[in-house]
């Protein structure tokens, strides 16, 4: 899909966002504890464009190519887009990667941590990175595997020119040989596996004192939601209302 009418998204959005908040409340938090990331990777700037003028301002890319392409666009837009990256980053993009992005949701190696804060430094930047970690029961997801997360959370809190946000996971992907039910409780496990391992880690480590957790897309935000994502992700259902 190229284009979102402004109505038709303007509804979509408020019907996510109510979703989002029914979730939050099932959960035992407050109707606006979570915060949406709208996924622009499939759409083109107008429908970006059009999200900033419904107050939608945490915008995300897949990729550095595709994020220079919107952020040029978008240069000068009122209210301006807060960018996101949430796709696999590699060093050598590290730098045109913050010089557009003010989150970073797919740190997976301590070379690639090393490599942000030293470019951070070099551009007075300060971004918040998000580690990502390999969900349980996936072979097709990146990250860190999780037995090794501590260490990489010891060395991401001595970097001096990061903000060490959170932890963030993809659930694996729905299995067609599954029904619906057990597929949601296969995303539950992997999203509960996070909040688990969150919970084990030093909270100092983090900036808001506790690992805000980026988790949940359009296929799955809800069961997120409920094992206490505090960010999700969505593309599709926001776009082409796709979500169940």
């Amino acid at each position: 899909m190229n284009r979102a009418p402004h109505r038709d998204l303007a509804e979509r959005l408020a019907t996510l966002r109510e979703r989002l908040g029914r979730a939050a409340v099932r959960s035992g938090r407050a109707p606006d504890a979570v915060r949406l990331v709208a996924v622009t990777k499939s759409v083109d700037v107008a429908a970006a464009a059009a999200l900033l003028d419904l107050g939608e301002l945490d915008l995300a890319e897949n990729r550095v190519q595709q994020l220079q392409q919107k952020h040029a666009a978008l240069e000068g837009h009122v209210p301006p887009p807060r960018w996101h990256l949430i796709g696999h980053l590699q060093t050598n993009k590290a730098r045109k990667a913050l010089e557009l992005a003010g989150s970073i949701h797919s740190v997976d190696s301590a070379r690639l941590v090393d490599t942000l804060d030293r470019v951070a430094a070099e551009l007075g930047a300060r971004p918040r990175i998000f580690l990502e970690v390999k969900s349980v029961d996936s072979v097709e997801r990146s990250g860190v595997e999780p037995a090794a997360l501590a260490e990489l959370v010891a060395h991401a809190r001595r970097a001096t020119h990061l903000e060490l946000a959170g932890l963030m996971t993809m659930a694996p992907a729905p299995d067609p040989a599954r029904n619906a039910v057990e597929n949601s409780d296969r995303a539950r496990a992997a999203f509960r596996a996070l909040a688990t391992l969150a919970a084990t880690l030093p909270r100092d480590a983090f900036a808001l004192g506790r690992a805000e957790l980026s988790m949940g897309m359009s296929s799955d935000f809800e069961e997120a939601v409920l094992e206490g994502a505090d960010w999700v992700r969505i593309g599709s259902a926001l776009f082409e209302g796709t979500a169940r």
